[in-house]
């Protein structure tokens, strides 16, 4: 079923008003796809969303997600039939960074991970949906020359969605992370969408910090000379690479990733007359936005797995702001698209893909 917008029956000042007060005219039914600890849900859960599925393959992230939504994740989104998922309004989907990382190997829709945006394809040519929206890493627009980007707007746009992408700051979003994430939103039909813009809410590290921490997190005097050596001999070599430390007045800090549990290296915060220490598991919540309610895991590894792989809350609140605000602007249409030939898309870009890989 395509959309459009309704110009003459458009939301009057009260009715926006009331819009961003929370209160929508109806409840919109939501799946979370590679859902992790659920940063996407918290988004569009505080506008008062339904969420009916969710998929996430790790059980440790599964775990994190029951205890705080009292619902268990299916697993393996590559074994789960479109057709045994419910009926629903709006897809969300942090797929697998990666492929597309500057940390990783940067192999796209060559590496296993990076064909999984297949697989939300697949549910969403099933279904089509309202609203598609996918988040991944910023590089993910410009890999590979901008191609593997292309293919999915060419297949998006192909099943009849209007395709809008932004790459937005968590920084300025109220949170004290420089955290570069590009969004892509869908809506099924010819839409006007505008991402929200950023508040450019001052920030601080300090706001985030707890004021009395464990030990544990405290570098051993072994760990902090490695990291000091290590940087002097990427200094040496002419790169940036290396630690990274801040204080409670650095305004953000650098990106925190899932690799945060090997050593902090890329985030030590500075103490008087000590060695630096890594962030806490909270304090790794708080600079993504989650708020204090959410229930940690036990296991310190797996929180700052968990956080670094996640979504900086804020960001997805606002985007979901605007999406909920555009839907509520919409009337239904009876036209259809026609169906896709998904498969065969799907072997000729990844041999593609494979073939470029080969040359490299």
């Amino acid at each position: 079923m395509n959309q459009k917008l309704n110009h003459k029956n458009q939301l009057n000042l009260f009715e926006r008003t009331r819009l961003k007060n929370n209160l929508l005219h109806q409840k919109y039914k939501v799946i979370d796809l590679f859902a992790g600890i659920g940063g996407l849900r918290l988004g569009f859960e505080k506008f008062g969303c339904e969420f009916v599925f969710a998929s996430e393959w790790d059980k440790h992230a599964q775990l994190t997600y029951e205890l705080n939504y009292k619902e268990k994740p299916f697993g393996d989104i590559t074994q789960i039939e479109a057709k045994d998922i419910p009926k629903f309004d709006i897809l969300l989907a942090g797929f697998p960074c990666q492929p597309f990382s500057q940390a990783g190997l940067k192999k796209g829709l060559a590496d296993t991970r990076g064909t999984l945006f297949f697989d939300i394809a697949r549910i969403i040519d099933y279904h089509r949906p309202k609203v598609i929206l996918l988040e991944n890493v910023k590089r993910f627009k410009t890999h590979d020359g901008g191609k593997t980007f292309e293919v999915v707007r060419d297949i998006l746009e192909g099943m009849g969605y209007s395709i809008y992408a932004e790459v937005l700051n968590a920084k300025d979003f109220g949170v004290p992370q420089n955290r570069e994430r590009i969004f892509i939103v869908g809506f099924y039909g010819k839409i006007d969408f505008t991402f929200p813009t950023p508040p450019k809410i001052e920030t601080k590290l300090g706001d985030i910090l707890e004021p009395y921490v464990d030990q544990k997190y405290v570098l051993s005097d072994a760990l902090w000379q490695g990291h000091k050596r290590r940087k002097e001999e990427h200094i040496k070599k002419g790169n940036g690479f290396g630690y990274s430390i801040f204080n409670k007045d650095s305004a953000y800090t650098s990106t925190i990733s899932a690799r945060y549990y090997k050593d902090g290296s890329e985030i030590l915060i500075e103490q008087k007359n000590n060695n630096p220490r890594k962030l806490t598991p909270r304090e790794a919540a708080r600079l993504q936005g989650f708020p204090e309610s959410f229930k940690l895991p036990s296991s310190d590894t797996q929180a700052y797995k968990q956080f670094g792989n996640s979504v900086a809350v804020p960001v997805v609140t606002a985007i979901a702001k605007e999406i909920l605000l555009t839907l509520e602007d919409m009337v239904q249409i009876n036209k259809k698209h026609n169906r896709i030939n998904l498969n065969k898309i799907k072997k000729q870009k990844i041999a593609e893909a494979v073939r470029l890989q080969k040359k490299v």
